[in-house]
């Protein structure tokens, strides 16, 4: 703990000078925010200095933690949120009031949104002026506003209960279902002196923070007899089961029954694309015809048509509600928030897993060979007439010639982290690119927002410490697109490749009028987005072609240095709103 010597003197009376008192450490709010921190296992903070905790990184860097300082809040959040999922340990958003706490709400909520734990930690204005409303600088009642939109919100108002803030934050952020927590630290707490023996017996070290949930036998038995009765059961796996880290548990559940599993976009790799048992290439056949459902840290969102319609065998609320769900979750309240769940097994995934698995003896009955065969021969098929389509060489490059490349890439090097974002970049890249290890896909998640990229990489290079490849649609690029310049000034191995079609989904809508003014969708014609790396110090390549595009991402794993690939596409390649076309109500009636 970093202290800070005060001495003590007093005049005797007569003017004769007393013996001194003893000299007595003290230590601060600064410190005590840096100690808590450590006493942790928390070494980075991601962030945006500015008043009032410019000292605050200067000193957290001093004590020698890692500082990652970017350009804008929101990306500084984006990047602790998706450091969360990839550790299991909150990753720590630091920004200045008002406005820059506003910019880092919004990964807050996405995080929240997507079961990431991270911790908001913003500098403030004092309660007694906010409460007046007298005007104070970046005045803003910070707490009340961050409150519905996270797990939990805390104010520290005294520095001799920091470790008190701190130790709830972190256990309110990964205990249970994951998430998001504020911590509120008004301006004229760190500069609050105490004593440093006094100070370090404030500061607490969580023990167990996410404590093992066990679920109930008979909730396992029931999810047992049920699965053994189906005959076309199937595996769902969502990024929570990638997030628990029972990876070695969910492949057993899998080979040990032999039932076929469809990963989530972020879940890929747990086991890899390539595992005979994999049915993403069959997903449109498999979701409507399981009679048996088994979800595994995943959410019959919208992301899964809310388990009703169409996906799920069915045009109408009469023809769907025949397949069963068994649902293996962290939250009870999860269960029957869309569909009926027959079996919820309800603790920690690992937990629940295990569990699973002890009910599984030798004589397990394998599924029908039936639903077998079926679902491999719609696979097989499918990825039969994927092949010819990555066999075409067009010119200009479209997705799925540059995409092509990128399969290549991964598969070459697997132990890359490959961030995703865009539309039609990511839902291509999502379906064409393979993973082959666990937590080496992120992207967008739950909510789709555009603009984790650069936020995403920055983390993944930092908290991964191997290659990181993002693949960006131009749209997305530019929500985040200034964060090359803390990717060159970290010196970060990233490359970033844009599938560059000129516009929103596509870059060959035109004015409806006639007028000077470009499309709203349309975006410059011909941007040398590579120049943006170049100015920064990076590497920065324009590729036509698909060999260019491969040469140039083989140099940038290689190198390892900041590179950006400016991949021209044909800009008429995409559609609207990619593969959620059904969500645009404008797009509809085209």
């Amino acid at each position: 703990m970093a202290t800070v010597t005060d001495t003590a003197a007093s005049t005797a009376p007569g003017g004769h000078a007393a013996a001194t008192a003893p000299a007595q450490e003290t230590t601060d709010g600064f410190h005590l925010v840096i100690d808590a921190l450590k006493l942790n296992g928390i070494d980075t903070i991601f962030g945006l200095p500015g008043i009032p905790i410019t000292d605050l990184t200067r000193k957290a860097q001093a004590a020698g933690m890692r500082v990652i300082s970017f350009r804008h809040e929101q990306n500084a959040g984006y990047a602790a949120s998706v450091a969360g999922f990839m550790t299991g340990k909150p990753g720590i958003c630091l920004t200045v009031s008002a406005p820059g706490f506003l910019n880092g709400l919004t990964a807050l909520a996405n995080a929240t949104t997507n079961c990431f734990p991270m911790i908001l930690v913003s500098g403030s204005s004092e309660r007694e002026i906010v409460d007046l409303q007298q005007g104070d600088y970046e005045e803003m009642d910070q707490l009340a506003i961050a409150r519905p939109l996270c797990k939990a919100a805390f104010r520290v108002l005294h520095a001799e209960d920091i470790g008190v803030g701190v130790a709830r934050a972190i256990r309110a952020a990964v205990s249970g279902r994951p998430g998001g927590v504020y911590l509120d630290l008004p301006a004229k707490l760190f500069p609050q002196a105490v004593d440093a023996e006094a100070g370090r017996r404030s500061l607490i070290k969580v023990v167990d923070p996410a404590p093992r949930q066990i679920p109930a036998p008979e909730a396992v038995k029931r999810a047992l007899d049920l699965l053994k009765g189906a005959k076309r059961p199937l595996i769902l796996l969502g990024k929570g089961a990638a997030y628990s880290q029972a990876d070695a548990e969910i492949r057993a559940l899998v080979e040990k029954t032999g039932i076929p599993y469809l990963p989530m976009s972020m879940a890929k790799g747990i086991l890899p694309d390539t595992h005979p048992q994999c049915a993403s290439a069959a997903r449109s056949f498999v979701l409507p015809e399981a009679d048996v459902v088994v979800l595994v840290g995943a959410r019959l969102n919208w992301l899964l048509s809310h388990g009703k319609g169409k996906t799920w065998g069915g045009k109408s609320s009469k023809e769907w509600g025949n397949q069963r769900f068994i649902q293996v979750d962290i939250s009870p309240q999860e269960a029957d928030s869309n569909v009926r769940i027959d079996s919820p097994v309800v603790g920690d995934i690992g937990s629940c897993v295990s569990a699973l698995l002890a009910g599984i003896g030798a004589g397990w009955p394998k599924p029908p060979a039936e639903w077998l065969d079926a679902v491999a021969e719609r696979k097989n098929k499918n990825v039969a007439k994927m092949a010819e389509t990555l066999a075409k060489n067009p010119v200009p490059m479209n997705f799925h010639s540059a995409l092509n490349v990128v399969r290549d890439i991964v598969k070459a090097n697997p132990d890359a982290i490959l961030v995703n974002e865009g539309a039609n970049a990511l839902d291509f890249t999502r379906s064409i690119v393979d993973m082959y290890k666990p937590r080496k896909r992120l992207d967008v998640g739950t909510w789709g927002v555009m603009g984790i990229g650069m936020g995403f990489s920055v983390a993944a290079a930092v908290v991964g410490g191997g290659p990181v490849i993002a693949i960006e649609g131009d749209s997305a690029f530019g929500f985040s697109g200034m964060e090359v310049e803390t990717i060159c000034r970290y010196d970060l191995p990233v490359c970033v490749v844009i599938l560059n079609n000129n516009g929103v989904y596509r870059g060959d809508e035109k004015n409806p009028t006639g007028g000077k003014d470009p499309s709203p969708l349309v975006f410059v014609k011909g941007a040398r987005y590579e120049k943006l790396m170049e100015a920064f110090g990076g590497v920065g390549v324009q590729a036509t072609t698909p060999a260019e595009l491969r040469a140039a991402m083989e140099e940038a794993l290689r190198s390892r240095r900041p590179t950006l690939i400016n991949a021209v596409i044909d800009e008429g390649a995409g559609t609207e709103s990619g593969r959620i076309t059904a969500l645009n109500p404008t797009a509809k009636k085209k």
